[in-house]
């Protein structure tokens, strides 16, 4: 083989490695999506079949553009694997039921809302909170809780 060929096919993988890299080091800050992680959940019974959730959680958006909530919902896996999704609450109705429930504790945290907008690099402590049709047996036996909020161009985030 020649030489010459081997030397310009080996320099040729060289600068499509470096433009590759170079494309994906400039497109870093594209990718809408938020992370975080749940930081409490405080759980009371309503009815017999009835259970309220509420879930402090942590985000960040480390994107270069904001994030836009279109829905904020919270899902919970069962001890049998089935996944619930719960009944936002809106945000007063959620401030009333924390003063009827002094038990859990205070509101700690504004609750993420519909059409908020989340800057870019912005973190922030949120809380949301849902009903369930469980009893509250089941949803203290439950397998993982999550809350999953969707952008209004549909990118979806899940925070454990």
């Amino acid at each position: 083989m020649n030489k010459k060929l081997l030397l310009f096919g080996l320099l040729g993988v060289v600068i499509m490695a470096a433009i590759w890299g170079g494309g994906l080091f400039v497109s870093r800050g594209t990718h809408v999506e938020l992370k975080g992680h749940i930081q409490k959940v405080r759980i009371q019974s309503v009815e017999e079949n009835t259970t309220a959730v509420i879930v402090d959680f942590q985000y960040t958006n480390p994107a270069d553009y904001a994030f836009v909530v279109r829905d904020v919902t919270v899902e919970i896996t069962t001890a049998d694997g089935q996944v619930v999704t719960g009944r936002t609450v809106a945000d007063i109705d959620a401030e009333r039921f924390l003063a009827a429930y002094p038990e859990l504790g205070g509101k700690f945290n504004k609750s993420l809302v519909t059409r908020e907008k989340i800057l870019p690099k912005q973190s922030d402590d949120r809380m949301i909170a849902a009903s369930f049709e469980l009893p509250v047996a089941t949803v203290e036996k439950r397998k993982g809780i999550r809350v999953r909020i969707e952008d209004v161009d549909r990118p979806v985030s899940v925070i454990q």
